[in-house]
C-alpha cells in the first residue's frame, strides 16, 4: 500500500468539507509561491503575496486538523460538522477579501485609509470574532472527547487549548498604537488602526517570507506558535507511537502520555515567553540576556522532566487511570 493510498484510507471518515478545503488551500499555497516569483510588488516592505501565502499554509494545516478532530467527536458530531462548515465559509470569505486587497496593493489588516479599506477590515473583524466563538465551542467539545490512545487524547486537548490562546493573542494587535492615537488626536483620523509590531511602525525589516520583525517585537510570532500547537502536539504523539515500534520503552502508553504532558507544558511556556518578548518590543532575532536565561531554564526544565519520566517504572497504573 502506498503512502498516498494509506492516507486516503485513514482520512475516509474525516469531515469532508474541511478536508477538501485544506486540500484547496494547499493548492493555493503553490499558486502563491508562483505569484511571489513572478510578481515583485511590495507593500510596507513585504511582497504583496506573502500574506496570502502564509494564510494559505496556516489555513491548510488548521482545517486538515479540524477535519480529523471533528470526526472523533462521539456526540454532537452533526452539530460540530455544521460548525466546521461555517468555519470553512468564514475563512474562505476572509481569504477572498485578503486577496482582493493584495491585488489592489492595499493592506488587508488594520487599514483605515479609505471608507472601502475600513469597511473591508471591519467585515474581517466580525468574521474573525465569529470564527473565535466557533473555535471555542469546538475546543470545549474536544476537551470531552475520548480518544483510545491517551497520549493522542491529551495532545489534542492541550493543542486545542493553546490554539485558542494563539487565536486570542490577535486581540493584542487590534488596538491603536501611540502614534496612531496621536494622529487621531491631531487630525481626527488615522490611516491605520492596530499593528503587529511593538515599539516600531509596521513595515520595517523582517524575516524572509514570514516578515516577522527583526528590529522590534512582533505579536504575529506568539499568535502563529499558539495557533499551530493543534498540529505540533498531536504530531508529537503520532511520532512517539511510530517510534514505539523501534524503542520498546515507548510502548508504555503511560510514558507516552507523560511525555506529551511535559511537551504541552513546555509549549505553553514557550508561548508565554514569546508573548512576553514581543510585548517588550524585542525582536525574535535579538533576545536579551533575560530572555535567553528564561528560555534556557524552560528547555532545561522540559529536558529534565522528560528524562525523569523515561526513568520512572512503567508499572504505574494509577496515573493511567487518572488520565482517562
Amino acid at each position: 500500500m502506498t503512502i498516498l493510498t494509506d492516507l486516503r484510507e485513514r482520512t475516509r471518515t474525516w469531515h469532508r468539507p474541511s478536508y477538501r478545503f485544506a486540500q484547496i488551500l494547499a493548492g493555493v499555497t503553490v499558486l502563491c509561491v508562483l505569484l511571489l516569483v513572478v510578481d515583485q510588488r511590495t507593500l510596507q516592505g513585504a511582497p504583496i503575496w506573502a500574506k496570502p501565502f502564509k494564510f494559505a499554509v496556516s489555513g491548510a494545516l488548521y482545517f486538515f486538523t479540524w477535519s480529523w478532530l471533528t470526526s472523533l467527536l462521539p456526540r454532537f458530531r452533526r452539530t460540530a460538522g455544521w460548525l466546521t462548515n461555517l468555519l470553512v465559509v468564514i475563512f474562505a470569505a476572509e481569504y477572498v477579501l485578503m486577496v482582493f486587497q493584495a491585488v489592489r496593493v492595499r493592506a488587508s489588516h488594520f487599514n483605515n485609509a479609505t471608507p472601502l479599506d475600513a469597511s473591508i477590515f471591519q467585515i474581517m473583524g466580525v468574521m474573525i470574532a465569529t470564527l473565535w466563538v466557533i473555535n471555542l465551542v469546538l475546543t470545549i467539545a474536544v476537551l470531552f472527547t475520548r480518544i483510545p490512545d491517551r497520549a493522542t487524547a491529551w495532545a489534542a486537548r492541550i493543542g486545542a487549548i493553546l490554539g485558542m490562546a494563539g487565536i486570542s493573542l490577535a486581540t493584542l494587535m487590534s488596538g491603536p498604537t501611540a502614534d496612531q492615537q496621536a494622529a487621531f488626536k491631531a487630525t481626527g483620523t488615522s490611516a491605520m488602526i492596530g499593528a503587529h509590531t511593538v515599539g516600531l511602525p509596521d513595515g520595517g525589516p523582517g524575516l524572509p517570507i514570514l516578515g516577522w520583525s527583526t528590529v522590534g517585537g512582533d505579536l504575529r510570532i506568539p499568535h502563529f506558535i499558539g495557533l499551530h500547537a493543534l498540529q505540533a502536539l498531536p504530531l508529537l504523539a503520532l511520532a512517539l507511537g511510530v517510534l514505539a515500534a523501534r524503542y520498546p520503552r515507548l510502548r508504555d502508553g503511560v510514558l507516552r502520555t507523560r511525555l506529551v504532558l511535559i511537551a504541552g507544558a513546555g509549549y505553553a511556556g514557550l508561548l508565554a515567553l514569546l508573548t512576553w518578548q514581543a510585548l517588550r518590543g524585542q525582536s525574535i532575532v535579538a533576545p536579551d540576556g533575560l530572555t535567553l536565561t528564561t528560555f534556557a531554564l524552560l528547555v532545561a526544565g522540559v529536558a529534565v522532566s522528560g528524562l525523569i519520566a523515561i526513568g520512572r517504572p512503567s508499572q504505574d497504573r494509577e496515573l493511567e487511570g487518572s488520565l482517562r
